[in-house]
């Protein structure tokens, strides 16, 4: 599948050769976004604003849930599932978009020289712009209701890299497929909707019925989501080894993906 510009580490060189035009062209998706709006760039801030309200009022208020047997505040309830929620954007945005990301850019594909592989980059940036807006909320509303958060919480980058890079991975091989294959948008939107329940967002791991615990397990993304967890609220540091695994795959993942693509591109012009 790899040839020899898709290594193990082609996706590191591209990404690093790239990175001012990954910025740039991520900072003109923002501004895109927003422009025209009255508000403009503050809309970045009020939507996890309003995301964070509207699920405290129904899971605090309407189904008065609770983490864990042990039981927590409203507050930190209402934390500590906005927290897997702005995690689980970062995935589904990149994964979501991928199908179609090609088919939005078809006047790159036409030129030769423009890399086409930064595209899912791009978007995990500006995923990544959001999800840092989010966490900033997090940590206000957090020292406000219950003081200063644990010092783990400087380790979430190590939290960030391996669901960075299963994003990408699987966000090249989606927007490949979309290329030859357009109803996988459809798919793609079912599936993501289906693997957020199936994460240990709105509910702990202890909440889910023995049985059907092993299920949640196989999710990738629930790992990543407990040590953020463990990071943020409960003080402790992710296991050593079990960190290592979930990166290593996940950079498995993400080199797939890149050597796919790249092996896929040469028929694009073909198809668009």
């Amino acid at each position: 599948m790899a040839d020899s510009g898709a290594g193990p580490l082609a996706l590191f060189r591209t990404a690093w050769r790239h990175r001012s035009l990954i910025l740039r062209l991520a900072r003109r998706e923002i501004d895109a976004r927003y422009r025209g709006s009255v508000l403009g760039i503050v809309w970045a801030v009020i939507n996890p604003l309003l995301m964070l309200a509207v699920y405290t009022f129904v899971f605090t208020v309407v189904f008065q849930a609770r983490w864990g047997a042990a039981g927590t505040g409203s507050v930190e309830f209402a934390l500590l599932l906005f927290s897997g929620l702005v995690l689980f954007t970062v995935f589904s945005d990149g994964v979501n978009r991928a199908p179609g990301l090609l088919l939005e850019n078809v006047s790159y594909i036409k030129k030769v020289v423009f890399p086409l592989e930064i595209l899912p980059l791009v978007t995990l940036v500006v995923a990544l712009f959001n999800a840092a807006i989010g966490f900033a909320i997090l940590l206000v509303f957090y020292a406000a209701a219950l003081g200063l958060p644990p010092l783990t919480v400087l380790l979430l980058p190590l939290v960030l890299l391996p669901l960075c890079l299963m994003t990408l991975g699987i966000s090249w091989f989606l927007a490949s497929a979309g290329v030859f294959l357009r109803d996988i948008r459809q798919v793609v939107g079912v599936a993501v909707t289906v693997l957020m329940f199936l994460s240990p967002i709105f509910y702990p791991l202890t909440a889910v019925p023995e049985r059907f615990r092993g299920l949640i397990h196989l999710n990738p993304l629930t790992p990543i989501l407990e040590q953020s967890k463990d990071l943020l609220f409960w003080g402790r540091v992710p296991a050593p080894l079990e960190w290592g695994v979930a990166t290593l795959a996940a950079w498995g993942v993400a080199w797939l993906g890149y050597a796919w693509f790249m092996k896929t591109r040469r028929g694009f012009a073909d198809v668009v």
